[in-house]
């Protein structure tokens, strides 16, 4: 039987991967706040990516390593933590998940998400890398932000790709349970949208109103979206549930 060590398998896209790859017979080991037993057959171990600490015990006899904790800031060293201690191991296949362009953005959030990408690429264990456009949920979460303000800032330029996370569960689920692969295609939705477009849907769905002020985005960061630097307009594989169908479930 395979042993999967999943990193953030609480989190959106962990909690519906994990299933996944126990309905595919994988045993499942998943790095939480707090250890112990909660029913469902994953056993759950209490580790600190940034420190280290518990590491070591978590990835003996792992096999396969599907990286999917992150946060604001600090991603590349919890990697980089993360990394050295499948090499002490032997882990055969380290899966991590990054994000569209990633190496394109002039932002804290990106530098630390390329940082973890490079570390997992770097490394001696065989690995694969799937870069993924933002989810619907976090399109959703900040256009509520926006809209709880009386007048809605809509800054002009931002496209994005949304993505569901069913899709981007079922291609991660695909890729850890595989060979590794290396830099895989890109998962984005299957249509572009402005961030005003955004906006309108969700005000649209949730019957709210507000008036809306177009603001420019400064720096060499409105430059990369004005341009599409953020899009993955060819090659990339095409999630199937639209934007459209998730705001439809939100009401």
């Amino acid at each position: 039987m395979t042993t999967i060590l999943v990193t953030g398998g609480t989190g959106t896209i962990g909690r519906r991967v994990v299933p996944q790859l126990q309905a595919a017979g994988a045993k499942v080991r998943v790095l939480s706040r707090r250890a112990g037993d909660r029913g469902d057959g994953v056993g759950y171990l209490a580790v600190d990516l940034l420190t280290g600490d518990g590491l070591d015990e978590a990835v003996a006899c792992v096999d396969v390593i599907l990286h999917l904790a992150g946060g604001p800031k600090g991603d590349e060293i919890g990697t980089r933590n993360l990394v050295g201690a499948a090499e002490r191991a032997g882990v055969r296949h380290l899966v991590h998940i990054s994000v569209t362009a990633v190496d394109q953005l002039p932002l804290t959030y990106f530098r630390s998400k390329l940082g973890a990408e490079q570390a997992v690429r770097g490394s001696s264990v065989p690995w694969t890398v799937l870069r993924v456009a933002q989810l619907h949920d976090f399109a959703w979460n900040a256009v509520r932000a926006m809209a709880k303000l009386p007048v809605m800032p809509t800054p002009g330029g931002l496209r994005f790709q949304p993505v569901d996370v069913r899709d981007v569960a079922e291609r991660l689920a695909e890729l850890t349970l595989g060979e590794p692969q290396g830099l895989v295609p890109d998962l984005v939705g299957p249509k572009v949208y402005s961030m005003a477009e955004l906006a309108r849907d969700y005000l649209r769905a949730t019957g709210k109103h507000r008036w809306s002020l177009p603001i420019r985005v400064p720096g060499k960061a409105g430059k990369v979206y004005r341009a599409g630097g953020n899009l993955t307009l060819t090659g990339a594989t095409t999630g199937t549930h639209t934007w459209e169908d998730f705001v439809a479930a939100q009401v």
